[in-house]
């Protein structure tokens, strides 16, 4: 599985181009720039978009991924952008830091469903008390669209599957939205989206 994961993603980054754009997504850049820039964690930050973005706007920047494509497209974009971000080459179960964030982003991150709990209570450790997780992913609804995202059921979210899999955490917005995407190739038209900002108690 973990092979196979990497593989898909090495083969999606290995154009030239940023599949899923350059610019942040909508809403984690909505909600990051309320907030006073600190240190943030990204996990399966792809090719770095919300990274590079954080980076600009002073944040101190942690990022992994399984895909190296996708870490040389990042470090290529921050280059471009003239900004340092850290990013190491790892699974989430695998990924291990002495450090506490003050925010964790996860945008369409969807793990697959043998690891996904296991994984957000793993990332969960490393949030300061008082942290925020903000959280943007694929609703169980997106099946009826075409514009991106898994098409295993098992691996959407449900509001329900939130509250289950991020114990620990006071819900300021846990909303299912549907939106307008345009994020590259492949996260394009209408969706249907889970949203959260959590705050760990």
């Amino acid at each position: 599985m973990k092979n196979n994961t990497a593989d898909f993603w090495n083969e999606r980054y290995a154009n030239e181009e940023f599949v899923y754009g350059t610019k942040p997504n909508e809403f984690f850049k909505q909600q990051l720039d309320e907030l006073k820039p600190r240190k943030i964690l990204l996990p399966a930050e792809g090719e770095g978009r919300n990274a590079v973005y954080a980076a600009t706007q002073g944040w101190e920047v942690t990022a992994f991924d399984m895909s190296i494509k996708g870490k040389e497209k990042a470090l290529r974009l921050a280059k471009l952008k003239d900004v340092n971000i850290t990013y190491e080459v790892i699974g989430v179960q695998e990924f291990k830091t002495d450090e506490k964030f003050d925010v964790i982003g996860l945008s369409f991150v969807h793990f697959p469903i043998e690891i996904r709990n296991k994984a957000h209570q793993h990332l969960l450790q490393f949030l300061k008390k008082g942290g925020i997780i903000v959280f943007e992913a694929f609703a169980k609804a997106q099946l009826n669209y075409s514009s991106g995202g898994p098409k295993n059921e098992e691996m959407l979210f449900s509001t329900d599957d939130v509250k289950q899999e991020f114990t620990g955490l006071e819900f300021k917005i846990l909303e299912e939205k549907t939106i307008e995407l345009s994020e590259g190739n492949y996260h394009k038209g209408k969706a249907e989206v889970i949203r959260f900002i959590g705050v760990k108690i």
